[in-house]
């Protein structure tokens, strides 16, 4: 078929721009996600963990509550109410909570590093809710991964096998991120992408704002116009908006190539740390950031990859015993 013919001529550029588009948003929803942990830290230095980490819910749930009842969006149905509880728990609850309380102790490089553990986690959680048989190749390297995230954490604890209070937080809030980003995949087929993040912000919004209320009667907040910047950048993009664009990019897809842009959020977030909060980067953080990063991307690729098809020759034989 020659070159200038419309069959092999329109298609790719269709397609191409269509996964250009994906790629961009999703990019663009990571850029969004990269910030969090730097501007966390930053919010700490006049606000509570506590605060930071239910108040910035409370305030992305009053934007998803205006988004789902202008958009006129129907209510969930039976069991889909329990497993948004799940993603809630995960990413409304656990995730923020966690890090911000990891936060107050240890540097933002740092939790970079140790969250850099996110996609394979989340790869890991996938394959456990979707019950799924990876090749074995998939906990192997999923292994190594996590084995280099606490091999790194102990070193900066003081020595291998002590891993810090931080540490245990941050393992903690990749744990509950992993799960609440697996069942809010497999939920957004059905309810819609931000629309499954939007009604875990509202069901997950009367405890936050309990413990956000709390919080406030015991230690009246006080912050700096800059902290405050901070504490409405995690509210407004990193719960709220940021999930728009990341979503839609995944939407677009493919989902196998934009959901591996994830893995440069590790970076990002270590040079906003070094360039916003001054922090050095050593040659520790480094390598076990690139060490935690090319696990985690290897464990994605080797979940993603189809499975090979079956050769003619096995086809054939099973067609002949049925016969017989």
């Amino acid at each position: 078929m020659r070159d200038n013919s419309s069959a092999t001529h329109s298609r790719p550029v269709v397609v191409s721009g269509v996964h250009a588009s994906g790629l961009w948003l999703g990019l663009l929803g990571v850029a969004a996600f990269s910030l969090t942990v730097p501007f966390t830290k930053v919010a700490l230095a006049g606000l509570s963990p506590l605060f930071i980490g239910s108040g910035r819910a409370v305030v992305a749930a009053v934007l998803a509550g205006c988004a789902l009842a202008l958009t006129r969006q129907p209510l969930p149905r039976g069991m889909q109410w329990l497993r948004i509880t799940v993603v809630a728990a995960g990413v409304v609850l656990g995730f923020p909570l966690l890090t911000s309380y990891a936060l107050t102790s240890t540097p933002a490089s740092h939790g970079a590093v140790v969250i850099a553990l996110l996609p394979a986690a989340t790869a890991t959680a996938a394959v456990l809710r979707g019950r799924e048989r990876p090749p074995r190749a998939f906990w192997l390297i999923t292994g190594a991964g996590a084995a280099a995230a606490i091999i790194f954490a102990s070193i900066h604890a003081g020595g291998f096998g002590q891993l810090h209070w931080a540490d245990l937080l941050l393992l903690g809030a990749v744990a509950a991120g992993a799960a609440g980003y697996a069942e809010g995949g497999l939920l957004a087929r059905e309810l819609g992408a931000w629309q499954t993040v939007s009604w875990a912000l509202v069901l997950a919004s009367p405890l936050m704002l309990a413990l956000t209320a709390v919080d406030m009667a015991q230690r009246p907040p006080s912050a700096e116009p800059a902290e405050w910047a901070a504490f409405a950048y995690l509210g407004v993009v990193s719960m709220f908006l940021g999930f728009f664009a990341w979503y839609r990019g995944l939407a677009i897809g493919p989902i196998a190539q934009v959901s591996q842009i994830q893995l440069i959020q590790p970076v990002l977030t270590i040079c906003w740390a070094a360039l916003l909060l001054g922090e050095a980067l050593t040659w520790s953080t480094v390598l076990g950031g690139v060490a935690v990063i090319l696990s985690a991307g290897a464990a994605v690729r080797v979940r993603l990859r189809p499975e090979p098809a079956p050769s003619t020759t096995t086809t054939s034989r099973s067609l002949q015993t049925v016969k017989d």
